[in-house]
């Protein structure tokens, strides 16, 4: 039986979005941002009316440019505006404060580790991190799957030592 775009539309929604959404977040550290920017990319996908050959390297495709276009605009609101006023708008629950300082530094680390990363080597660790595959992976970035192990294994060793020097860096 032929399955309709709808049932495969969800079934792809259902399949996909969470890892989009998450890798997006890694990306850009905003999870607002890449809530928007995930959806947006299957609003894409629904007004496409087909599902493509590999629907993981096509979301995730267009999911960056829109991140891109997403992030340049932000770029230019934030001349405009002063962050401090979005801050603590919504919170959480207050931790500890010694977990609370721990949980900070080792996101700043990270966050730094992945910074400094070239773009190639962040988005593959990221899109390896959300369980996309090598095929995926080299779909979205143009590289030959086969090249996809050893380019990783690289990226992680290069993110170990930015990592290791964001711990050893003086405060």
């Amino acid at each position: 039986m032929h399955r309709s775009f709808d049932d495969r539309f969800v079934e792809l929604f259902d399949r996909h979005y969470l890892r989009l959404f998450r890798y997006l977040d890694r990306l850009s550290g905003d999870p607002d941002l890449a809530a928007d920017v995930a959806q947006d990319a299957f609003v894409r996908l629904y007004k496409r009316g087909a599902v493509p050959d590999t629907p993981g390297g096509w979301l995730v495709s267009v999911a960056m440019n829109l991140f891109r276009n997403a992030k340049s605009t932000q770029r230019r609101r934030l001349r405009l505006l002063t962050p401090a006023l979005s801050e603590g708008a919504l919170g959480d629950a207050t931790p500890a404060p010694n977990e609370a300082v721990e949980a900070d530094e080792t996101r700043q680390r990270v966050r730094l580790a992945i910074d400094r990363l070239p773009e190639r080597e962040r988005r593959m660790l990221l899109l390896r991190a959300e369980g996309y595959s090598y095929h995926e992976i080299a779909t979205t970035l143009g590289i030959h799957e086969a090249s996809i192990g050893t380019l990783l294994a690289r990226a992680k060793r290069e993110f170990r030592q930015c990592y290791e020097d964001a711990i050893d860096a003086p405060e």
